[in-house]
């Protein structure tokens, strides 16, 4: 990954998220102005409190700056109030629409971006990065009104007392800006390794939870607490490297700092000694050099918490810089309609994935609204990328597809999706309740359709059964319910969405006879009237299909019907048949 400029990432950074709050920050430094102009203030009471009232033994004085030293901490509260509500509602809003942002983008990600990532690295993005960003902007904005401004005021309090003096304690502050700036490029270096680490470690984590069914049965638990022991002792010299790195600026800031401080008492107290300055005015400056080193300070760290973000903002860029291959369709420029009928044409169509091996070659066939066509062959043979191309998730690298006449490369991702329901093998719900998993088809639909759809799917009977109904939540993944339970409810959900192509993806591959036998009768019911296009490995699940289409190493190298195909001389498909017979 290509190391943007510190420049051009903060100005993007302001451009983009932060430049919309542009008044509320600036209203919070003039409140941290005000502040900083207390914290000089109270600096400057130092010289009467010692002239004014101790020297002269001023009664009256006492109780006057009294009152003002009280008035000045009341305003430096209110102020530092203030300042805390403002940063805290920019730092939140620049952060949620920051995640805002990157979760849409990623929800519109291509399928193949998914495909190459691994998820804890994008969870990683999403969460771990944004909250460094989030200090950084804080912290940036923080120093650079409320730090800088103090240590203004308070500087300019020492040259108005001073100038000389002034001059003699920050002379020597100038040699910390090299090795400053050298520890802000190690920490943005250690960063990028850390949060690699870290989305490394959440994949573990998702892995071994969702696995840990697996990972019991093959008595692997050590297997895995040590991998996991491993990347946690990774982290934890990262960690200790990121802030032995760090704390590196505060030895140079003490032993800096420490010299001006000599210097001032040095030449002040001789100042003093020989009549040329009061007792007062020099423990204002010097309240003032000491009030004003904390800042500094924090000033010259920011730079390494600022590197820190910046690494983390990069990371959150290449993400939302990454552009769809698949375009959506314009809505100007889309064909105006949704799908009705379901008539489906693949015209010569060719197709590789990035590795470049032809998956799919010169593939046509048509396929009749309300027919049920099933796709047979050898794992490989391109079934599962028909599926995929025909829902846009991936491009044909040559020839095209038409869904009622249509290109479908001509309409839009919703019109076009609007018009199939998938069911697949891989039976994916959510964390929810089992109305809102069904909902899922269909958002507006009515709880009547919801029970109705449940019927047809043979799902409403083991529902009711649950201990809250619809209501009962299923677990992550439906982890709560059996296998055939899960798919009677995708079946549910496809049921209810109504749309006129079906699109069934080894639907019942993974069930056993009877869980099989009452998904079968459902899908049975919802391929009625719809044009139904079936992958399946069981060859025994697409015997009443309209047509079969037999692929081979890409190519379609036979259709017909089941009997047709059986009684074809050396028959691809007669061969599967009885490969499988053979095999049960």
């Amino acid at each position: 990954m290509k190391t943007d400029t510190s420049y051009r990432l903060l100005k993007r950074l302001w451009v983009s998220y932060i430049r919309s709050y542009r008044y509320k920050i600036l209203l919070a430094v003039l409140v941290m102005g005000l502040s900083a102009a207390s914290t000089a203030g109270l600096a400057k009471m130092m010289e009467s409190i010692i002239d004014d009232v101790f020297k002269s033994e001023n009664i009256h004085m006492l109780k006057v700056v009294g009152i003002f030293v009280l008035g000045l901490f009341i305003i430096k509260g209110v102020a530092a109030y203030a300042e805390s509500l403002l940063m805290n509602f920019v730092g939140q809003r620049i952060i949620s629409n920051i995640q805002k942002d990157l979760f849409a983008h990623l929800v519109h990600a291509d399928l193949s971006y998914f495909h190459s990532q691994s998820t804890g690295v994008l969870i990683s993005r999403c969460t771990n990065d944004v909250n460094l960003m989030k200090g950084a902007v804080s912290n940036t904005i923080t120093s650079f009104g409320k730090d800088i401004l103090t240590v203004v005021f308070l500087v300019a309090l020492m040259f108005y007392q001073d100038f000389f003096l002034a001059a003699l304690s920050f002379f020597v502050f100038p040699v910390a800006v090299l090795p400053i700036a050298r520890i802000g490029k190690r920490m943005r270096k250690v960063s990028i390794s850390t949060q690699k680490e870290t989305g490394f470690f959440l994949s573990l984590l998702k892995e071994i939870f969702q696995g840990a069914r697996l990972v019991k049965a093959y008595g692997m638990e050590a297997y895995e607490i040590g991998r996991a022991n491993k990347t946690i002792e990774d982290l934890f010299r990262l960690s200790i490297k990121s802030n032995r790195i760090k704390s590196l600026g505060s030895p140079i800031m003490e032993t800096l700092g420490g010299i001006a401080i000599v210097v001032v008492i040095s030449y002040g107290g001789y100042q003093v000694i020989s009549g040329h300055n009061t007792a007062g005015a020099f423990f204002s400056f010097i309240s003032a050099l000491l009030l004003a080193y904390e800042p500094m300070k924090r000033l010259v760290n920011l730079n390494a918490t600022l590197q820190e973000g910046l690494a983390a903002t990069q990371r959150i860029f290449s993400v939302l810089d990454q552009k769809p291959k698949i375009q959506d369709c314009a809505e100007k420029k889309a064909e105006k309609g949704h799908i009705k009928n379901g008539d489906i044409v693949f015209s010569n169509v060719s197709f590789s994935y990035d590795t470049g091996k032809e998956v799919l070659k010169n593939v046509s066939l048509t396929i009749k609204q309300g027919e049920q066509v099933a796709l047979v062959g050898q794992s490989g043979a391109g079934k599962s990328t028909l599926m995929n191309l025909l829902l846009r998730f991936y491009e044909p690298s040559h020839g095209s597809i038409l869904i009622d006449g249509r290109a479908i490369d001509k309409m839009t991702f919703k019109a076009l999706r609007e018009g199939m329901a998938l069911v697949s093998q891989e039976i994916i719900l959510f964390d929810d309740t089992v109305k809102a998993n069904i909902l899922y088809g269909r958002k507006n639909a009515s709880m009547e359709e919801v029970i109705i759809a449940a019927k047809k799917a043979a799902a409403h009977h083991f529902i009711q059964a649950l201990p809250k109904g619809y209501d009962t939540s299923i677990g992550e993944s439906g982890v709560r319910l059996s296998g055939g339970q899960r798919q009677r409810l995708s079946i549910a959900r496809a049921i209810l969405k109504d749309a006129p192509i079906l699109l069934l993806d080894e639907a019942t591959s993974s069930l056993d006879t009877e869980s099989e036998h009452q998904v079968q009768k459902a899908l049975d019911r919802l391929m009625k009237g719809r044009t139904s296009v079936i992958i399946a490995h069981r060859l025994s699940t697409v015997r009443q299909a309209d047509k079969i289409f037999v692929l081979e190493k890409g190519k379609i190298v036979e259709s017909g019907t089941h009997d047709h195909l059986l009684k074809k001389k050396d028959s691809v498909y007669a061969g599967l048949c009885q490969w499988q017979l053979a095999g049960s």
